[in-house]
């Protein structure tokens, strides 16, 4: 294990992080989430995607941002899940209840085999997951169309219907945060993913639905959105 301090350990970051979220990547580090970050992903509105090492495979750091998230939204959607109805309306309270809510989520992915990043490890703004691809990471379905349109969205609907089957629901799917991975759907950015039984389920699940038809029937799909969303919930 590293003697250096979070300091010196995250020094090329300076100016990028700040303080808080340096000790939290040098906790992740000690406790063996990742060895090393290598590089920027994705920069978004609400937080910053960087791939990290880990022995020889790569693993994914998602850092909320503690200043520029909007988490008045974020406070909107995580009330409407049981799991966090008495959440206070506290920035930093919201912000880190919302990366434990995406580390949960992912759980209940993984233990319904949804093809989705394994979570590894998570510290207040901080979430550690699976990498996604081989060398290179996997394009979202919006930059990377696949080969046989008909068969991945097939495929999509079985990775809905095994979450929903989990007592969950997505509520964000898009060409964006569904990678087209070997030809097959993983999906991704499950912060807003709430539970089956939550007061706007039914709307969050029309909303994935609606999205992924819209960019289906650019394939000359004919899909009914109600025949979907039974199917789902079978």
């Amino acid at each position: 294990m590293s003697t250096l301090s979070y300091q010196e350990r995250f020094k090329t970051y300076k100016g990028v992080f700040d303080e808080f979220t340096m000790r939290n990547l040098f906790e992740l580090e000690s406790r063996g989430a990742f060895e090393e970050l290598l590089s920027p992903l994705k920069v978004g509105k609400e937080s910053n995607v960087f791939i990290a090492q880990k022995g020889k495979s790569k693993r994914i750091v998602k850092i909320y941002r503690l200043q520029n998230c909007d988490f008045n939204r974020m406070f909107y959607y995580i009330r409407q899940d049981p799991r966090y109805e008495f959440l206070k309306h506290h920035r930093r309270e919201i912000i880190f209840s919302w990366a434990q809510r995406e580390f949960r989520n992912l759980k209940y992915a993984e233990e319904a085999k949804v093809k989705a990043p394994r979570p590894y490890d998570f510290k207040d703004n901080i979430l550690v997951e699976e990498f996604i691809g081989r060398k290179e990471p996997a394009r979202p379905l919006k930059d990377h169309y696949p080969e046989k349109p008909h068969l991945f969205f097939k495929f999509l609907v079985l990775e809905m219907k095994k979450l929903y089957k989990q007592g969950l629901i997505h509520g964000d799917l898009s060409a964006f945060n569904i990678l087209n991975y070997q030809e097959k759907p993983y999906l991704i950015d499950f912060s807003q993913a709430t539970l089956v039984k939550a007061h706007n389920a039914e709307e969050l699940l029309l909303r994935d639905v609606k999205n992924v038809v819209r960019f289906f029937t650019k394939f000359s799909l004919v899909i009914n959105e109600q025949e979907i969303i039974q199917t789902i919930k079978k």
